[in-house]
């Protein structure tokens, strides 16, 4: 897949080993490192930086839609998680329990939270009366764990950040538009500020959320052709308010029960973000969540004015980019690599035959196509790149996207589509019958990813069953 020439060696090719192509970046681009805790990891500066544009991004958008900022405690009592069966169900296989206060054994075992829900659930009894209590927006940044058996950076581990939103509505339709709503905004944001095409859609039955009556899912789709589960959005109509006894007097004077949502993305997006853009030289950073989007580099810059001429360049920069110099004594080859592998957006050159021409080089990261700028419209020019860059890599991403989707209407159509192409979406149509999604998965491999909202007939029959079809599924292997 690189079509370049390549300049960091010690990453493995993903055509040769995706997996540790993958982990080689995790680890080579001081994203993570591993810890003695099995299948926990440690984020690491860089890493974390990434997370926090995320983060910065995403709360501005829920704030700027009613949400607010809440933190739940992070252990739950066994009795309070057991108040909803399908709920506590779906979790037990990943939960993990205190035993133990000191050298004291629990008289109730807490669960460490592997999410928020029956939490949230305690708290709305306690301050929901009244119909003029409705709704309540809420949105937590916090970690949870799950005992996974197999983990990945990123991808899945034990312990991951994340947040959660929870809301709560007097009625289905409100509730029901909260969740589209929040969907709609984890799309946008992907596809704006992630540069990453995603589908949005329903899950089917079997693979919804733990309690929930419908969930909602975005999809990408990565280099090597799997799916990636981007974000989910789940609606539970009044069964949680049910269990846990959460009722309000409506306007009519009648206790009602109210709807719930939640909603939530994780620290998944930036393994997302790796295996979309990244190549055989590194990462490749959407500028809007990148902690360095321009790395000015001084070429020769032991000759005079070098060093001042590009500390002016970062002066007058910093103010509308993340900016860096990096004026260590590396060789410039051997900055050129390293911001190669940490994905910087924008490379700025300036030597002292650029200083004495009123100009810079820039080179941008995605296709390393070179520029020479002046000086004295450089914001303009980073500004125009940085943007040049982020519809660069959407691009590349749909086209890999369109290239990797087939369509089948029949089962062994699927298994050759697969076989012949590699892994990527199909489509194809579904009777709904929980039985014929079973089977497609089990004589395939691939498992239903979600019922595209803009999916369009293209045939008649189930591809399963042959009786009439219901729905356009996207099928694939997914991480």
């Amino acid at each position: 897949m690189a079509d370049q020439k390549k300049m960091v060696d010690d990453i493995t090719s993903m055509d040769v080993d995706f997996a540790k192509w993958y982990t080689d970046i995790c680890r080579k681009a001081e994203l993570i490192e591993y810890t003695s805790v099995k299948g926990c990891m440690v984020i690491r500066p860089y890493g974390y930086a990434i997370w926090e544009n995320i983060q910065k991004i995403l709360d501005t958008k829920f704030k700027e839609s009613g949400h607010e900022n809440v933190c739940m405690p992070m252990f739950i009592p066994e009795s309070l998680l057991q108040k909803e069966k399908d709920h506590v169900e779906g979790f037990a296989p990943e939960v993990a329990w205190v035993t133990h206060g000191g050298s004291e054994k629990l008289e109730e075992r807490l669960c460490v939270r592997p999410t928020s829900e029956v939490l949230f659930c305690e708290h709305y009894a306690n301050i929901i009366q009244s119909h003029r209590d409705l709704p309540k927006l809420y949105n937590q940044w916090v970690s949870v764990v799950r005992w996974e058996k197999t983990t990945r950076p990123f991808l899945r581990s034990r312990e991951f950040l994340w947040q959660e939103g929870h809301t709560i509505h007097a009625t289905a339709e409100e509730a029901i538009e909260e969740t589209k709503r929040m969907l709609n905004i984890y799309a946008d944001f992907c596809e704006q500020s992630l540069a990453m095409p995603v589908i949005r859609g329903k899950k089917t039955e079997s693979d919804k959320f733990a309690g929930a009556i419908s969930t909602y899912a975005i999809e990408a789709l990565m280099h090597d052709g799997k799916a990636l589960q981007a974000g989910t959005s789940h609606y539970f109509g009044d069964g949680f308010a049910k269990a846990f006894d959460i009722q309000f007097q409506s306007k009519d004077n009648k206790l009602e029960y109210p709807h719930q949502t939640s909603w939530g993305v994780t620290t998944r997006l930036i393994g997302a973000i790796i295996m979309t853009h990244g190549d055989d030289n590194g990462l490749v950073l959407p500028p809007d969540v990148a902690p360095i989007q321009a790395v000015i580099i001084p070429v020769a810059q032991h000759k005079e004015g070098v060093l001042e001429k590009a500390s002016e360049l970062k002066a007058e920069l910093q103010n509308q980019f993340r900016v860096k110099i990096d004026d260590t004594d590396n060789s410039p080859g051997w900055k050129f690599a390293e911001y190669e592998m940490k994905g910087v957006p924008i490379r700025i050159e300036i030597g002292p035959r650029d200083i004495e021409n009123n100009q810079c080089v820039l080179v941008t990261r995605h296709n390393r196509e070179k520029t020479i700028v002046s000086l004295n419209n450089l914001s303009e020019e980073i500004a125009k790149k940085l943007a040049e860059v982020k519809e660069g890599l959407y691009q590349k991403a749909l086209a890999n996207r369109e290239k990797h989707t087939y369509r089948a209407e029949t089962m062994d159509e699927i298994k050759s589509q697969i076989a012949e192409k590699g892994d990527g979406f199909v489509e194809a149509m579904w009777c709904g019958d929980e039985a014929c999604e079973k089977k497609v998965k089990e004589e395939t491999g691939v498992s239903s990813r979600c019922i595209p909202f803009e999916g369009k007939h293209f045939a008649n029959k189930c591809v399963c069953c042959g009786k009439p079809a219901r729905h356009v599924v996207v099928w694939g292997n997914a991480y």
